[in-house]
């Protein structure tokens, strides 16, 4: 099963009146500083604080009536958790959202104010999958995947889809990468309007699992991810990774520093609250890791949610 441009316009008119369409910022302090154009996506002005309500919405708003029944159930460090608790008020239908016990408190909050429930359990992929499965088997309720399902993806790549109508000439988009649903729909939708945007992932040092990925040519696990960036701790799904394989071109990697630094910057110049992976992708053109001088580059902030109390640059 591959995604098409025709599903992700196909997400984008069942979504569009049940998300913000997100503005395109700019700044001439940032341009200069990378040397490039640069069109900041802000889905950390999405509704639940990121971009995954564009994936969660699309997918309980596909179930049929008969699927959609007994509720949604997934496993998620936060955004997603938010997204599909959202989705399911909008069906009025139940959510069970599975969270590992480390989830940002801000997080947590969210989920519950959608009308939620949620089921802890420790922070491994394993144990969320088990977790979740146990709950489906106990609900009846559909597993809607945070990343590794056509649905999700197709409607993450509506965020392309809006950029390149603001925007349409581009050269560069660059997303940040964890399980890759962003990544695969972005790249998806992008190449389908213009075969020549290159479309770059970028993740952290201490979870560059999809960078590996990419260059053994297959999925590696993601066994002890160590970052700052909570929403890129996870490994990459067989379907994600088929689209990353056909439209992107590199995988990016950037240390800590370099990730608190360039959430630092963006906060201050573009005055907007960016988590730590929304400014992932930034942080590829701030120290070097991604020479794009001169050219046209989008670049997708992903999210804003995190625990206030607790900045990274906060002193202990």
């Amino acid at each position: 099963m591959t995604l098409t441009l025709a599903d992700v316009r196909g997400a984008h008119a069942r979504i569009k009146d049940y998300i913000h369409r997100t503005p395109v910022m700019t700044s001439r302090t940032l341009n200069e500083k990378a040397g490039a154009q640069l069109f900041f996506k802000c889905e950390n002005l999405q509704k639940v604080g990121a971009f995954k309500a564009r994936g969660a919405t699309n997918a309980v708003l596909s179930l049929s009536d008969e699927e959609a029944k007994p509720g949604v159930v997934t496993h998620s460090s936060g955004n997603h958790a938010a997204a599909l608790a959202r989705a399911a008020k909008l069906r009025n239908i139940p959510a069970y959202i599975v969270m590992p016990s480390n989830s940002p408190q801000a997080k947590q909050a969210s989920v519950r104010r959608y009308g939620a429930e949620i089921i802890f359990c420790e922070p491994t992929q394993a144990a969320r999958e088990s977790t979740a499965q146990s709950v489906i088997e106990r609900t009846g309720a559909a597993f809607i995947h945070p990343y590794n399902n056509l649905r999700v993806m197709a409607g993450q790549g509506t965020a392309a889809l809006e950029l390149l109508e603001e925007i349409p000439d581009l050269d560069d988009i660059l997303c940040p990468v964890g399980g890759g649903g962003l990544l695969s729909g972005v790249s998806v939708a992008a190449h389908g309007i213009n075969p020549n945007i290159r479309v770059f992932g970028v993740e952290p040092q201490g979870a560059d699992d999809a960078a590996r990925s990419l260059a053994t040519g297959k999925i590696q696990p993601s066994t002890s991810p160590a970052t700052i960036a909570d929403g890129l701790r996870t490994a990459l799904g067989e379907h994600t990774f088929a689209e990353i394989q056909r439209h992107v071109a590199g995988i990016v990697t950037v240390s800590e520093d370099e990730i608190i630094h360039s959430m630092r910057l963006m906060w201050e110049v573009l005055k907007i609250i960016v988590e730590p992976s929304g400014a992932v992708p930034y942080a590829a053109l701030v120290d070097g890791q991604l020479n794009l001088a001169g050219r046209r580059v989008g670049i997708v902030i992903s999210g804003g949610n995190l625990d206030l109390d607790t900045l990274p640059w906060m002193k202990s």
